[in-house]
């Protein structure tokens, strides 16, 4: 699990900066739309890429540091 946790790791630090890079030149999303018509424009795809990525990583870092658990 350690491994894995690794790896897990590296791609949502990695992947987070992609889509951080790719959010910049998406352009801003409106502030007075609904989250369907959020996730239907590409800055607000990139945006839950960038929050996805940051989750993965989070997980990646703690199945690196307690790779049995308790």
């Amino acid at each position: 699990m350690r491994n894995f946790g690794a790896v897990l790791l590296l791609l949502g630090v990695l992947g987070f900066f992609v889509a951080s890079r790719q959010l910049e030149e998406a352009g801003p999303v409106p502030a007075e739309v609904s989250l369907s018509e959020t996730l239907a424009s590409p800055a607000g795809r990139w945006e839950l890429a960038r929050y996805g990525c940051g989750l993965a990583a989070a997980v990646g870092l703690l199945l690196a540091l307690f790779p049995k658990g308790r």
